[in-house]
């Protein structure tokens, strides 16, 4: 296995690593809509903000073990405001991925989250 932690990539809210990856498989901590620049700035305002942030970040972890967004298989998306933030969520979530290309997906209704954010999403790819 190789356990990948990105320089460049956003700041871990708790010890784990940015990937994992096993036989060609590459597993994606959720992230969070924090900012790698400035990590202990405010969270973007609204859904659709935080998550651009934190596909932005997964696109960092990925980008930084030469993938990108077309090699994810799976999302999870975890929602603490889930009837609220479910339609925008989706209205959003297609333009992400190319046309006709979207992973398979669960998104699930949570109390919390770390670092009081609305959304964290976390990745299966498959490397090529």
């Amino acid at each position: 296995m190789l356990h990948h932690m990105i320089a460049s990539g956003p700041r871990p809210v708790a010890p784990f690593s940015h990937a994992v990856e096993a036989d060609g498989w590459v597993f994606v901590t959720g992230q969070m809509p924090t900012d790698p620049a400035a990590p202990d700035a405010e969270l973007p305002i609204g859904i659709v903000a935080q998550t651009t942030r934190v596909m932005d970040n997964l696109k960092l972890v990925l980008d930084g073990i030469g993938l990108g967004l077309e090699h994810v298989t799976m999302a999870r998306i975890y929602l603490t405001q889930f009837d609220r933030d479910y339609d925008g969520l989706n209205a959003l979530w297609p333009s992400f991925f190319e046309p006709g290309k979207l992973p398979a997906r669960t998104t699930i209704g949570v109390t919390a989250l770390a670092v009081g954010a609305l959304v964290e999403i976390d990745l299966i790819a498959r490397r090529p």
